[in-house]
């Protein structure tokens, strides 16, 4: 496993919370939505078993609602569980993200 899967597998769960958050959207259009943003790697086969967690652990809802074009598609929402985990995801990530940053653009340097 490359580098940057190791990574992504840990942040993975919180973008898709977010994009979730932004709006209700069904797996294949996450997909799509993460690859818009850069994560061209992430492929649904790995985003459905984490939405099946995600909603054994009552952090998603899906509903079924009817599609334009062909079946009926599962459409996820946050639940207010959801939310909180979002917003605590933000918090670690934010206290991951700035001492990491620091590390790396000054090289070690603490002056």
């Amino acid at each position: 496993m490359s580098l940057r899967s190791q990574l992504l597998k840990g942040v993975l769960e919180g973008c898709i919370l977010s994009v979730i958050n932004r709006q209700s959207t069904y797996g294949y259009e996450l997909s799509l939505r993460l690859q818009e943003y850069g994560l061209s790697d992430v492929s649904e086969g790995s985003i459905y078993p984490i939405l099946l967690r995600l909603q054994k652990e009552n952090l998603i809802e899906g509903t079924m609602q009817k599609s334009e074009l062909g079946p009926k598609r599962k459409y996820y929402h946050l639940t207010e569980d959801g939310e909180n985990a979002l917003r605590e995801f933000m918090e670690q990530w934010e206290n991951i993200k700035l001492p990491v940053d620091n590390i790396i653009n000054k090289g070690g340097e603490t002056r």
